[in-house]
């Protein structure tokens, strides 16, 4: 009886210390493997309480009924939390070798424990603890060693030109816009999706960029200072691009001039040739400095698309995009800027901007079941949602919102966003608890529908609008947030 009851405490602690695990790998995977921010920054904090310290407080103190809370309370409540999570655990090398060694570590810790009788209850902090100190040092060494492979390579490709784009708003779209420009004449490779760390960058060139290419389009994101100066020592980039800067982030940042500092890391590049700075960052003349935004004139944004005309030093271009979003005109132009520098003629740059595809997410228009869907589910700026909400004024339909509103953002913009909300639309979905006292406080419009989660999204959409209608989806935070 002895070994039995023995042998049920030893699998419930091994699934117990996984389970445990899992959650905090997941959580560590949201926050760019930083524990300081999972336990410092954590949108929800409460999960912390409800999925960790209160099962682990419970192993501790409810002796030989553990087993029965184990089973009947703490897995199925973090099974149920996890089938609810929007955005997965992804298996990565780094998640599974983590994973790997903390089972190890603690069958290890088991083992012993039994074959010595030395333990009146299985640890569960000293595996959960180690792995983590240990995953982490691997990380690091594997790190190192897959840069030196990636630097190795990027070394090797003599002819091969970088740009890299930065900056608080656009930096996917401009990185899309110059990479299909290119190609018209180039050999052109871009980082995909929203890749834009140094450690997502190393793996890309490691993995994908291959000898062929020509151009190589890269993105850098920023969470602190020294993110940026960081992937541009090891990418060396000879074209640079700082599009518009604001307030993204600023939870991070604290103030808007951190922002400015750290995009302008990314005029350190030891090879720099030529940067194009946004008008909004800052006016300080260099002489590799070109500065765009103020050349745009004549802007017609609708939802069939946008007329423009560009000047370029004595050139005036006139570019039609069917590309959705007055902003993106910005975008295009410094696109179109860069694309003189690499040779190609006026002529190649007004057919390849007409034939731009627009970005995954970032007001994408698509039309489903007689209903126009404007997924921008990727925008978090206040700019971009508020030229979203601009172009589904020009609907003559009902018009219908979905968002959680701005996310690690400022209550003053959130109004500022609610404030247009109430002017266009007729039906308003709040997702997620984030910003919803907010919006329940302050929305005017009748038909106002607060989401705790998006689970029932899809059945409520098809019965909330009809054909005719309009449905933005502006901004799609994880339900984690």
């Amino acid at each position: 009886m002895e070994s039995y009851e023995t042998f049920i405490a030893f699998v419930v602690n091994v699934v117990f210390v996984t389970l445990l695990g899992w959650y905090l790998i997941t959580n560590l995977q949201w926050y760019d493997y930083k524990l300081e921010r999972v336990l410092f920054k954590h949108h929800k904090p409460h999960w912390h309480i409800l999925y960790f310290i209160i099962p682990l407080i419970a192993y501790y103190t409810t002796d030989k009924f553990f087993t029965i809370f184990f089973i009947f309370a703490i897995i199925p409540a973090i099974v149920i939390w996890y089938k609810r999570l929007d955005k997965k655990l992804v298996l990565t090398w780094r998640v599974k070798r983590f994973l790997i060694l903390l089972v190890s570590l603690t069958l290890f810790q088991d083992v012993l424990c039994t074959l010595k009788e030395a333990c009146n209850i299985y640890g569960v902090m000293m595996p959960l603890a180690v792995a983590y100190i240990g995953s982490t040092l691997i990380e690091k060494f594997l790190f190192k060693v897959y840069k030196k492979e990636a630097k190795k390579k990027l070394q090797s490709m003599k002819d091969l030109q970088i740009i890299c784009i930065t900056g608080s708003y656009g930096k996917t779209s401009i990185k899309n816009f110059v990479t299909q420009i290119l190609s018209a004449k180039y050999n052109v490779y871009a980082t995909p999706r929203s890749v834009n760390t140094i450690g997502g960058i190393i793996a890309d060139v490691n993995n994908n960029l291959r000898e062929d290419v020509e151009v190589y389009v890269c993105e850098a994101g920023a969470r602190e200072r020294g993110d940026i100066y960081e992937i541009t020592t090891f990418l060396e980039p000879q074209t640079v691009v700082v599009g518009r800067v604001g307030e993204a982030h600023i939870e991070y940042f604290k103030t808007l001039d951190n922002i400015v500092r750290t995009k302008l890391e990314i005029m350190q590049s030891p090879r720099l040739e030529r940067a194009y700075i946004h008008t909004s960052v800052t006016d300080e003349s260099h002489d590799k400095v070109t500065f765009f935004g103020d050349e745009i004139q004549d802007v017609n944004a609708t939802l069939e698309g946008s007329d423009f005309k560009l000047k370029i030093d004595d050139e005036v271009l006139e570019l039609h995009t069917d590309i959705l979003g007055s902003f993106q005109t910005m975008n295009i132009a410094v696109a179109v800027r860069i694309a003189k520098d690499f040779g190609l003629s006026n002529e190649e740059i007004v057919k390849a901007v007409k034939k731009l595809e627009s970005v995954e997410h970032r007001l994408q228009l698509i039309k489903a079941g007689g209903k126009i869907i404007l997924d921008d589910g990727y925008n978090g700026n206040i700019d971009g949602m508020l030229e979203a909400i601009r172009l589904c004024a020009t609907h003559e339909g009902r018009k219908v919102i979905v968002t959680p509103g701005l996310v690690e953002s400022r209550n003053e913009l959130n109004l500022k966003l609610i404030e247009a909300i109430n002017e266009v639309f007729d039906i308003v979905i709040v997702t997620g608890s984030l910003n919803a006292e907010l919006f329940k406080k302050h929305l005017k419009v009748k038909n106002k529908i607060m989401l705790s989660d998006k689970s029932t999204l899809t059945e409520l959409l098809a019965n909330q609008t009809k054909a005719g209608d309009i449905i933005l989806f502006a901004n799609d935070a994880p339900n984690f947030i």
